[in-house]
C-alpha cells in the first residue's frame, strides 16, 4: 500500500459501526482515502443476516463493495481501488478522488497486556497503530461511532473522530425553532410600502424589507409589545412576503375539542395543524408542552367535525426506557398498547370532555378509539396512507432513514405530524444533531406546504416544569 504520494491525502480507517450506521460512508470523505481492516469485513459478514436496518445498511455496504471490487486484479486492490469505478452510488456533492484500501496482509501491533487482540475492536486498534508507524507522514485517523472506542484509541495516541457526515447540524442550539420575534421598530423599516386586504374573514398583509430575506413560509412571527401581534409567512419571494394574521385558540368560543391554547407557541401549533394547505407539520418540546394533546384534539377536529381525513393514525418508535417487558401477546394494535400509554391519557382527557355523565364520557372515548389506529413501525414499509392522519410520536428516536420510510408511506388527501423531544433520545448512536427529527425540520423549513414549531413552555403542571428545569 504505496500512501506517500497521496499529497495532504489523510487515511481515514472505518470502524464497523460507521458502516453499519450509514452504508454510504465510503463517499462521504471527499478526496482522502480510506482503509477497511479485515476484522471489519469479518463483522459485516456476522451481521449481514436479519430483517432490521442494521442488516439492511450492511448488506447495501456489501453491495457496494462488491461493485468497487468486480474486474479487479489483487494489484489493484493493493494499490487502493479508486472510489470513482462505483457507478451506482448515492448522488453527493463529495468529489470520489480518493481510493480504498483493504487490509491484504497481517498488521498488527502490541497492544498493551490488558488489550487482548482478539477482541474486534483491539483487533482494529492494533491495524491503525500499526498503519501509524508503518506509514508515519500521513494522517492515520480511526473513524468510530463507538465513544469508548475513540477513548481507548486516544489511550494510545492515536487520532480518532467521531462520524459527522450524518450530522444535519454542527450545534443543535442552530436547529430551526419555526418562530421569530419582531422587534418593535419593525413596522417603522417595513411598512412604508405596506399592503393590507381581508379574505374569507382572514387578514393578510404584504410588505418588503431587509428583514424578509431571513424569513421561511409558514414561519411564526410575534411581537412582545402590547399589540399582541401574531401572524403566520405564508410566501415569501426575496424581500418580499405575505403575511396572515393568526386565529385565536386562546379564546374560550375558539376552542379545538374542548382545548384551548394556553401560550402563544401552542396558538401557532393549533393554526398550522388545523390548516389543510399544510400537509406536514413539526412539533419539538420538552414533557409536558402538550404536543401529543394539540395534535390529537387538532386531527379529532379534522377527521370528525370537518371530515377532511377518514382516521387518525399513530405509530412511535418502541424504544424502552428500562429492561425490555419481553414478548406481547394479542393483535398488532395491543402489542402497540403498552407503547401508546401518550395517545391513551390524551383521549381520555378529550374523551371527559364530550359528555357531562360517566356514560356519555365512556361512550364518546368509545367514538373516538373507532377513529384512532394503532399501527406499528415494523409493517410501514410498502404501505400507502390515503386520506390519513399520521401523527408519528417519539419521532427523535429515528433516524433520517426510517423518518423518509415513514414519510413517503402519505397518500394524496393525507396529513403527517411528526412530534418529539429532542432531550429524550433512547435509540444507540443517535444523538440531537444526526436524529430523523432535526433532519426532517431541517430539509422541511423551505417547503410552502411544511410548518415548524418549538413549543417552550411546559403547561402539564407545576410539579411537571419545575423538574423539566432543575433535572
Amino acid at each position: 500500500m504505496n500512501l506517500e504520494s497521496s499529497d495532504n491525502k489523510k487515511l481515514f480507517v472505518l470502524d464497523t459501526n460507521v458502516l453499519m450506521h450509514d452504508p454510504t460512508s465510503i463517499f462521504h470523505f471527499q478526496e482522502h482515502n480510506i482503509f477497511i481492516p479485515m476484522v471489519v469485513l469479518e463483522e459485516l459478514d456476522r451481521t449481514k443476516r436479519g430483517l432490521s436496518d442494521v442488516s439492511r445498511n450492511v448488506r447495501q455496504v456489501s453491495r457496494f463493495l462488491d461493485e468497487l471490487i468486480h474486474g479487479a486484479d489483487r494489484q489493484s486492490i493493493t494499490d487502493g481501488l479508486p472510489l470513482s469505478r462505483i457507478e451506482h452510488g448515492p448522488n453527493t456533492e463529495s468529489s470520489f478522488d480518493g481510493r480504498l484500501y483493504f487490509q491484504t496482509r497481517q498488521l498488527n501491533d502490541s497492544l498493551p497486556a490488558s488489550m487482548p487482540g482478539h477482541i474486534a475492536d483491539n483487533s482494529i486498534l492494533s491495524v491503525v497503530l500499526a498503519l501509524t508507524k508503518e506509514h508515519p507522514s500521513t494522517n492515520i485517523i480511526l473513524v468510530s461511532k463507538d465513544i469508548n472506542m475513540r477513548i481507548k484509541a486516544a489511550a494510545l495516541e492515536l487520532n480518532a473522530e467521531d462520524y459527522h457526515s450524518d450530522q444535519t447540524l454542527e450545534d443543535i442550539d442552530l436547529l430551526y425553532s419555526g418562530a421569530q420575534g419582531l422587534s418593535d421598530d419593525f413596522w417603522e423599516v417595513h411598512g412604508s410600502k405596506m399592503e393590507s386586504w381581508l379574505n374569507n374573514g382572514r387578514t393578510f398583509y404584504k410588505l418588503n424589507g431587509p428583514l424578509v430575506a431571513d424569513w421561511y413560509p409558514n414561519q411564526y412571527l410575534y411581537m412582545e409589545n402590547e399589540s399582541n401581534f401574531e401572524a403566520i409567512v405564508r410566501t415569501c419571494d426575496g424581500e418580499t412576503a405575505t403575511l396572515e394574521l393568526l386565529r385565536d385558540y386562546r379564546s374560550k368560543h375558539n376552542n379545538i375539542w374542548g382545548i384551548s391554547a394556553k401560550n402563544r407557541e401552542q396558538n401557532f401549533a393549533l393554526n398550522v395543524l388545523l390548516d389543510p394547505d399544510i400537509d406536514f407539520v413539526t412539533l419539538l418540546g420538552t414533557a409536558g408542552t402538550g404536543k401529543t394533546l394539540l395534535a390529537l384534539a387538532a386531527g379529532l377536529t379534522m377527521t370528525m367535525e370537518h371530515k377532511l381525513y377518514q382516521e387518525i393514525v399513530m405509530t412511535r418508535q418502541t424504544v424502552p426506557v428500562g429492561e425490555d417487558i419481553g414478548f406481547l401477546p394479542g393483535s398488532e394494535e395491543e402489542k402497540m398498547a403498552p407503547w401508546m400509554g401518550a395517545l391513551m391519557d390524551n383521549l381520555e382527557l378529550l374523551g371527559s370532555r364530550s359528555g357531562n355523565n360517566e356514560w356519555e364520557q365512556g361512550a364518546s372515548h368509545n367514538i373516538l378509539m373507532n377513529r384512532v389506529k394503532i399501527r406499528s413501525l415494523n409493517f410501514m414499509r410498502g404501505r400507502t396512507f390515503l386520506n390519513r392522519y399520521l401523527i408519528i410520536d417519539e419521532a427523535q428516536n429515528l433516524t433520517p432513514k426510517q423518518m423518509k420510510t415513514l414519510i413517503t408511506r402519505s397518500g394524496p388527501g393525507s396529513k403527517v405530524i411528526c412530534i418529539g423531544n429532542l432531550g429524550q433520545i433512547d435509540t444507540p448512536y443517535l444523538t440531537a444533531t444526526t436524529s430523523g427529527l432535526t433532519y426532517v425540520v431541517d430539509r422541511f423549513k423551505s417547503w410552502q406546504n411544511s410548518a415548524h414549531i418549538t413549543l417552550r413552555r411546559g403547561e402539564r403542571s407545576r410539579l411537571a416544569d419545575y423538574a423539566s428545569e432543575i433535572l
